[in-house]
Formats: structure tokens, sequence, C-alpha cells
């Protein structure tokens, strides 16, 4: 999973519908943890399209 950080507005949707609890928003900033299962729930509630599945994390 890639973080397109340019794209990112920091709004927290994506967090929130992790089954992994991998997505971490602390300060601005949106952290992938280990143990991404690449479910593809984050890419589909991302409004500005922000995040990838199949990257390098």
């Amino acid at each position: 999973m890639d973080i397109l950080s340019e794209n990112c507005g920091y709004c927290g949707c994506c967090v929130g519908v992790c089954p992994e609890n991998v997505l971490e928003l602390e300060e601005s900033k949106l952290h992938i943890k280990e143990g991404c299962a690449e479910c593809g729930n984050c890419v589909i509630v991302c409004p500005l399209g922000a995040l990838i599945i199949g990257g390098s994390q």
C-alpha cells in the first residue's frame, strides 16, 4: 500500500474503515503500520485518491 501524500487531505476516512487497524493519522501525516491486508476499503472511501494498493509498503 502506498500513500500519495500530495493528494492526501488528512480527513481520516480511511482510518475508520481499516479492518486491520494499520492506518494511523497523527499530526497531519498518515502512516501505514505493518499488517496491511490490501483489502482496498481505504482506497474505496478516500475522496482524493491518495491510497494505492500494491505499493511499496
